[in-house]
């Protein structure tokens, strides 16, 4: 290069069309693949916790408007190489009236006749069994300060000077053999559900804190799911969590170690399944 040519500037067609497929192709794989997603309720306790970060897969029950991660499509009921979930699966649903992604397990599939009695999922005439385990007892923190409107009675405080939430715990198992703890610590109109027939091509969710979860029981007035769900509404699995915060966390990156909450990074959110006997 000469002394009188000076270097080249930045070619900014080249640089914006860099950026667009970049763009394009996080997009693409939220879509199709997989994408974050953060809960912000407490309606999957004590499974998964506000703060809890999480991975969800697109692809298990196939794709459909719902799929798109900013639900730009319009709302239809076609899906493509389409699936059912199976009983327990944690699953991210939209309602029928709004855009918010909802996160809830299927206890109830295409064909089956689901009514709730007395806070006990009757399934197909047969009740669900429940199990009674042992408290759980959740450290307070700012996501989790078991408040007494939402808790009453059940914050206390330890031996060693922390305050806990001292949860009631049942161990619910679906006919798969699929097994999990739920909340259920007082009675509330949502623990008493007429039996109705669930659709094909619809599946029924509920939250895992049976006190305090917007889902199929509750209507979309009050911000439920309104019923039974199309699966085309059904949006992807939860397959497990990457990191959890207490909420203690700021903008700055050096708080969230301080913030981490041990013991739940990398839980997976698939259920277990209970051993039957031959």
């Amino acid at each position: 290069m000469s002394d009188d040519q000076q270097p080249a500037g930045p070619n900014w067609l080249v640089e914006a069309r860099g950026l667009v497929l970049m763009l394009a192709a996080v997009v693409t794989f939220h879509s199709l693949v997989a994408k974050p997603f953060y809960i912000p309720s407490e309606s999957m306790m004590p499974n998964l916790l506000v703060g809890d970060r999480l991975v969800v897969s697109k692809y298990p029950y196939g794709w459909s408007w719902v799929s798109a991660s900013f639900h730009v499509l319009p709302r239809s009921r076609g899906r493509l190489f389409g699936a059912t979930p199976e009983y327990g699966d944690i699953v991210i649903a939209v309602p029928p009236n709004r855009d918010d992604d909802y996160i809830k397990r299927v206890v109830a599939l295409p064909g089956d006749r689901i009514a709730v009695v007395g806070g006990q999922i009757v399934l197909n005439g047969k009740r669900v069994p429940q199990v009674i385990e042992p408290p759980l007892l959740l450290p307070v923190d700012r996501n989790q300060p078991c408040d007494e409107e939402d808790f009453p009675g059940l914050r206390h405080r330890g031996a060693n000077g922390r305050d806990y939430c001292e949860l009631p715990i049942f161990r619910e198992t679906l006919p798969n053999g699929a097994t999990y703890r739920i909340i259920d610590y007082r009675d509330q109109p949502l623990d008493h559900f007429p039996e109705i027939r669930v659709p094909a091509g619809h599946v029924f969710l509920m939250g895992d804190n049976r006190d305090n979860s917007a889902d199929s029981r509750a209507p979309v007035e009050s911000n439920g799911l309104g019923g039974p769900v199309p699966l085309a509404n059904v949006g992807g699995r939860a397959e497990f969590i990457t990191v959890s915060l207490d909420g203690s966390e700021s903008w700055n990156p050096l708080t969230w170690w301080n913030a981490l909450r041990p013991g739940r990074s990398w839980t997976r959110l698939r259920p277990m399944i209970a051993q039957r006997g031959r």
